[in-house]
């Protein structure tokens, strides 16, 4: 049987520093998504989009407990009883900055979070953020998924342990700058393929200081063949998923019922 999601990917500029500019901008592009004839099952946005990487000034700008971002987001998904996977916000718990996820169901409970476990050193995210201590799972109409942020695709063991625990989509909001596109492209299409899944990857646009994000917001199949992709502007991205698709590739290849975990893992 079929299950059919609609996706709506924002991928959006993203104003270092300045939350205020940054709701807004959000809140407009989430009434363009729900505005459509075909409304979305499920709305995503990028990392951070809160803040940007303003982390010199994190500690100020950061929102403390998600709170805003939860009622904002919690209103929104329950009047237009949609899903929405939060992209990721840098919030302020206690003394700490979390680069965290927020999900959201169809009537505005939040469902899921996650904060990112690997902090990217290129970027000195160790020096301002702390990592988080756990597995990001979630439902989505009945279905396991998994979420993992940015520098979390290099570590293919995450992903793997994700499918492993049910997962058929990966949600990945991201902040990825040029000049590692082919990173993007090949990590998330290795990712989809390797484990049988959907990923759906969204990632921001514009520069922020000498950082030049490049957008290709990605939705691959369990083939590892896109689905949709954008290009570097501001844009929403939309594609249709079927769920039953993860089902029928790993029956044509059953990579999970030939692994070996005995002899390569530790």
């Amino acid at each position: 049987m079929s299950h059919q999601l609609r996706l709506a990917l924002l991928q959006m500029h993203i104003d270092a520093g300045n939350p205020e500019a940054n709701f807004a901008k959000l809140a407009g592009m989430l009434e363009e998504a729900v505005s459509q004839t075909d409304k979305p099952d499920v709305i995503m946005f990028p990392e951070m989009w809160n803040t940007g990487y303003a982390l010199t000034d994190i500690q100020s700008i950061a929102d403390r407990n998600g709170e805003r971002t939860k009622a904002f987001l919690s209103e929104f998904s329950k009047k237009h009883q949609v899903h929405i996977i939060g992209g990721s916000i840098a919030e302020l718990k206690e003394d700490k900055v979390l680069n965290t996820v927020y999900v959201f169901d169809r009537d505005g409970n939040v469902a899921a979070d996650y904060s990112k476990i690997h902090l990217f050193r290129l970027m000195e995210e160790e020096k301002y953020l702390a990592a988080g201590d756990k597995l990001g799972k979630l439902e989505i109409e009945g279905a396991g998924a998994g979420m993992m942020i940015c520098y979390d695709i290099r570590f293919p063991e995450l992903a793997r342990k994700l499918a492993l625990e049910g997962a058929k989509l990966l949600f990945v909001p991201a902040e990825w700058p040029h000049p590692r596109l082919h990173h993007w492209r090949t990590l998330l299409t290795a990712r989809a393929i390797e484990n049988q899944m959907f990923v759906i990857a969204c990632n921001r646009m514009g520069s922020s200081g000498d950082t030049h994000f490049f957008g290709h917001s990605l939705v691959l199949d369990p083939w590892g063949e896109i689905i949709a992709e954008a290009g570097e502007e501001e844009t929403i991205l939309y594609a249709d998923i079927d769920l039953a698709l993860v089902d029928a590739v790993r029956s044509k290849i059953p990579v999970f019922e030939d692994r070996r975990p005995s002899i390569y893992e530790a």
